[in-house]
């Protein structure tokens, strides 16, 4: 699969994110407004492109202090490329941002079942005494 990588997407390319978070349940309820503000407030956006098409196969987004932090969100593959390494290629591309290169701890939340594939990156749920807290 050919495509091409975006640090900003158009105005399609944020209704076909909007259809994409259609499809799971932990975005199913984002409005095209919400993504909008979401994607203007990010530090960095990632999408994969169709080189042809421009149509949006992939994306992920970071909030970062450039030095010690980067939390990794969003991380969704289309359904159609599901299987092709589409997501490794993106986690890939995220982790060897050169805005990045300073970062002392890039982090993530995930379901269980994709521990696995967060692994090969680094990650882990190991972290000691280290626990997630959320207030509302």
């Amino acid at each position: 699969m050919d495509f091409e990588i975006v640090e900003r997407l158009n105005s399609e390319q944020v209704e076909e994110l909007h259809l994409m978070y259609q499809t799971e349940w932990w975005t199913k309820e984002r409005t095209i407004s919400d993504i909008q503000s979401m994607l203007e407030n990010s530090d960095i956006v990632m999408g994969f492109v169709g080189a042809k098409d421009k149509e949006l196969v992939a994306f992920a987004r970071i909030l970062t202090d450039y030095v010690y932090k980067a939390i990794i969100f969003d991380v969704i593959v289309h359904p159609s490329c599901r299987g092709k390494h589409v997501g490794e290629k993106l986690m890939n591309q995220l982790i060897k941002h050169p805005s990045l290169h300073k970062i002392k701890h890039f982090e993530l939340y995930c379901r269980p079942e994709m521990i696995p594939f967060y692994e090969k990156w680094g990650f882990t749920n190991n972290l000691g005494e280290l626990q997630f807290m959320r207030r509302g």
